[in-house]
């Protein structure tokens, strides 16, 4: 791993009571979670593969929104929101603006 991705990688770890929503794009899905780094564990998890129109901006809209009540379920609001090494933009800002509509906080 790069000296500065690791640097990165430091300051997005989950800290007690704010867990990761990790958000991965794919050329063709979208995929989110919310990772608990204390316990090494995944609480929620939500994707593109079943919908319909998986590569687009309302796909990901709909996996903000699934991530979120995923979330809820979870009684987690609260997050820290790793987008990886990708640009906010496009499908990952179109997920995020969702999950924040939908009651998360990041």
């Amino acid at each position: 791993m790069k000296p500065i991705r690791r640097k990165n990688k430091a300051g997005i770890k989950s800290k007690g009571d704010r867990l990761r929503l990790n958000v991965f794009r794919s050329r063709a899905q979208i995929y989110a979670q919310i990772i608990d780094d204390a316990k090494g564990e995944t609480l929620a998890s939500a994707s593109s593969l079943k919908l319909k129109d998986g590569d687009n901006i309302k796909a990901a809209e709909e996996v903000g929104k699934m991530i979120a009540e995923a979330a809820k379920e979870k009684k987690v609001v609260n997050v820290i929101f790793d987008r990886g090494n990708r640009v906010y933009d496009g499908r990952i800002k179109a997920l995020a603006d969702s999950a924040r509509k939908n009651g998360m906080v990041f």
